[in-house]
């Protein structure tokens, strides 16, 4: 596995490389083309060098100082106005990379003493956070207690603060994004979330008490390993839905995973399984997102876009803080190189996010070994803040794609009553998988209210019944409306988009639609609405995805009022037999 340990490092010194001379002389990063710099910016670059010096005991790369610019930058990060508390934990984590104590610490030794007891000061602040910010407290204590700034430890209580408020939001132990909305905002930061506690944690002066957290970081870490064999594309596509799916998708998913091998939470007649899943994810996010020819991250062109919040040069320097520690990780884990693993078979598995009288959520796996159709379905909260990334459709990139950033009612019926645009997403009851004929697999669930894109329920007006179906590559969708009350449907609209690869990032065994595309078959349709003709997003810049460009957009909608009459059931049933491909390299 040194080879592949040795890959990584040559990965961060060419992404560290291109991106050092963005540093300017007062700590803060120019930005990239018409991208805005983020506040906690240099927070990330600190702890990207921090771990580029653990990994190669190295303090210049291309005969640059990496102790100056780490100084530097921490600099930078404690003076930003307003403080941004994230920054801060990645600069903390990054100082602290040099060295366990003030003493042997030669970042320590560049900071003046007005940033030294600013510095300070802002470690022992603490602000109280029921979703993943409260990781940032946890590396902040870390810090402050392992540099000797204080004689108090933290770390433990604000640990157990994290897990109090995980088993408040989740009835099986995921972390819940808490934003405004119906709640249960699960994504990709509860893998986030671990991975950084994790770090912290190994970076902590006690090893002591490091042994004592790790029993408590596993039984949360694990539910999420134990999604990967079931979430992990052939091609190696990770986490595909939600916001900061993409790079991130694949380099939290590759993290924890080594993590939980170094660790030992993984089986050891589990880890040919997991060696397989890491070769995979680590080649998707190679070929997809590194410009092999000038050696950098690229997650942001003219055909695919990111979540709105990352930077391009963010993300250069997560990525490499990322390959600076597989590069030690891998070392540990002693990964073979060549691996044999039994073929994948058709499954359907819906993983339970929370489930309470109030409301159920979770994600749905397909996956149709003839076929390789592989699917994500997500029953979730969007954090009060509805885009298309987070509704409950397949999501398969290549296949069954969404724009980023942005809403549209895909493969979802969209019903609009006066101010009330409602979806049959966010939240469920009843959530059923099951066997059905011809060896089908369905999912089911309920929503006694409706609910609209802001999240609220929409009391009085009626109630929904949805089922999805996946037979072989055949994906079908029943919708069944009962309103409580005579009302009046002001609008009916759903959206199928249809999208390319990337003309350049993208990978040989990835799946793809052929020229017949989705085959989308409207079967039964009370709401007589009709299609549109197709819209060509080709050059809007809107319509893009994490991994390529969306080209076509179809409407079918109903675009005069309904009135809907109570104990009738109005009923939206479609089906979809996608041409599948695979992507010529």
């Amino acid at each position: 596995m040194n080879s592949f340990s040795e890959q990584c490092l040559d990965m961060a010194r060419s992404m560290l490389s291109h991106n050092l001379d963005s540093i300017n002389p007062d700590g803060s990063l120019s930005p990239i083309g018409n991208e805005t710099s983020r506040s906690d910016e240099p927070g990330h670059v600190a702890y990207a060098l921090g771990e580029y010096y653990r990994a190669t005991g190295e303090t210049t790369l291309k005969g640059v100082d990496l102790i100056d610019l780490a100084a530097r930058t921490i600099t930078a990060q404690v003076f930003t106005e307003p403080a941004a508390e994230n920054g801060l934990a990645y600069a903390s984590l990054g100082l602290l990379a040099f060295g366990p104590s003030k003493e042997r610490n030669p970042v320590w030794e560049r900071l003046v003493d007005e940033t030294r007891q600013r510095l300070d000061k802002q470690l022992l602040h603490r602000s109280d956070y029921d979703n993943y910010w409260q990781a940032f407290n946890i590396a902040k204590a870390v810090c402050r207690f392992s540099l000797g700034l204080s004689k108090k430890d933290e770390t433990s209580r604000l640990i157990e603060r994290m897990v109090e408020r995980i088993e408040q939001t989740s009835s099986t132990g995921f972390l819940d994004d808490t934003e405004p909305g119906i709640g249960g905002h699960f994504n990709l930061y509860g893998v986030m979330s671990l991975v950084f506690t994790r770090s912290a944690l190994q970076l902590h002066a006690n090893s002591a008490l490091r042994e004592r957290k790790l029993p408590t970081l596993r039984t949360y870490a694990e539910k999420y390993i134990k999604m990967m064999p079931d979430l992990v594309r052939a091609d190696g596509l990770g986490w595909a839905y939600g916001k900061s799916a993409g790079a991130y998708g694949q380099m939290h998913c590759i993290t924890l995973i080594l993590q939980g091998l170094r660790d030992g939470w993984i089986p050891d007649d589990q880890k040919n399984k997991y060696y397989d899943i890491l070769r995979r994810l680590f080649y998707f996010f190679f070929q997809t997102y590194l410009d092999q020819e000038h050696g950098y991250l690229d997650i942001r062109d003219d055909e695919r876009t990111a979540f709105a919040s990352h930077t391009t040069r963010m993300a250069n320097f997560d990525a490499a803080r990322y390959l600076c520690q597989w590069a030690r990780l891998a070392k540990t884990v002693h990964m073979p190189d060549g691996v044999k693993v039994d073929a994948a078979r058709t499954s359907g598995r819906f993983v339970i996010y929370d489930k309470s009288n109030r409301k159920e959520q979770g994600l749905f796996l397909y996956r149709d070994a003839e076929s390789g159709l592989h699917v994500q379905l997500p029953l979730v909260s969007s954090g009060g803040n509805c885009i298309a990334d987070n509704l409950p459709f397949p999501h398969s990139p290549g296949i069954f794609d969404c724009p980023n950033n942005l809403y549209l009612p895909v493969m979802v019926p969209e019903l609009t009553f006066g101010e009330n645009v409602t979806v049959p997403a966010f939240y469920g009851q009843k959530c059923v998988v099951g066997l059905g004929l011809k060896n089908s697999y369905y999912f089911r669930y309920e929503q006694p209210d409706l609910i609209n894109t802001k999240e609220e329920l929409v009391k009085n007006i009626g109630s929904v019944k949805v089922q999805w179906t996946f037979t072989g590559s055949k994906v079908s969708a029943e919708f069944a409306y009962t309103v409580k009350n005579q009302v009046t449907l002001d609008k009916f609209r759903m959206a199928i988009v249809i999208g390319a690869p990337h003309s350049k990032y993208r990978q040989g065994n990835s799946p793809a639609l052929g020229p017949l595309g989705h085959r989308c078959s409207v079967l039964k349709d009370d709401f007589h609405a009709n299609w549109q003709e197709t819209e060509t997003v080709t050059a809007d810049p809107a319509y893009r995805t994490n991994y390529g460009k969306l080209h076509y957009v179809q409407m079918f909608v109903r675009d005069h009022p309904l009135v809907m009459r109570p104990g009738q059931v109005y009923r939206l049933a479609v089906s979809f037999e996608p041409d599948l491909t695979l992507i010529e390299s």
